[in-house]
């Protein structure tokens, strides 16, 4: 009985330890696959390569995930979900009553470092050929953004109609996915100028519409 029970926390532990290493090895394919589709593209791409990537054989990869839609699938799900976390930290009442300046540093910057981070999220949504599940989870994270900038425009100027509220979100986040193309296509002082750029872009169109002084946290 002793060592029955002495033997049942080793035995418990295994299936842990198994899940546990599968998770790596899933993070790892799936790291590798970010790394394959930013060089590649999601077409160019192939399971051979990712597997290649990885280290792995594509036996391996195989155990894992049956295709290279698969792979994509969960790669977009994971980084929408990390994206819709990050965004929830920055779209909030405190930053939207920052001055205009301190709003889009608090508000851009931890976007633009998430998109720097992960440049694969947009090489898969950029693709023609990209699983439609991935495009259709970028639509809704799309929406959803667009509703928080909307937000954020209320709070600075609640006065303002619900139609151009809606127009000077919409165009607020045109400007800043343009200046986000130009931003991941440089590096270095480069990269900082034009992040610097599209914040000036963003405080020019939005400083006669909300103003510039910010408003009393409530």
């Amino acid at each position: 009985m002793t060592e029955s029970k002495a033997a049942q926390p080793e035995g418990a532990a295994k299936p842990r330890r198994r899940q546990a290493r599968g998770e790596r090895r899933v993070q790892q394919l799936l790291d590798a696959a970010a790394s394959v589709f930013c060089k590649s593209g999601y077409t160019g791409a192939s399971t051979n390569a990712i597997a290649r990537e990885a280290g792995v054989s594509p036996g391996t990869l195989y155990q894992f995930f049956p295709n290279k839609e698969a792979i994509a699938v969960e790669l977009g799900e994971r980084l929408t979900h990390q994206m819709r976390q990050a965004h929830g930290l920055v779209f909030t009442v405190e930053n939207a009553s920052l001055p205009l300046d301190e709003m889009l540093d608090a508000v851009l910057d931890p976007m633009v470092e998430f998109n720097c981070a992960n440049p694969a999220f947009l090489a898969l949504i950029h693709s023609t050929e990209a699983p439609g599940r991935v495009i259709e989870e970028h639509d809704a994270l799309h929406v959803t953004l667009l509703a928080r900038v909307e937000e954020l425009i209320g709070i600075s100027n609640p006065d303002l109609p619900a139609d151009r509220r809606t127009r000077t979100a919409t165009m607020a986040f045109e400007l800043f996915k343009a200046g986000l193309d130009l931003i991941l296509s440089h590096q270095g002082e480069e990269r900082a100028a034009y992040t610097a750029e599209t914040k000036a872009a963003l405080y020019g169109y939005l400083a006669p519409i909300i103003g510039t002084e910010g408003t009393p946290a409530p």
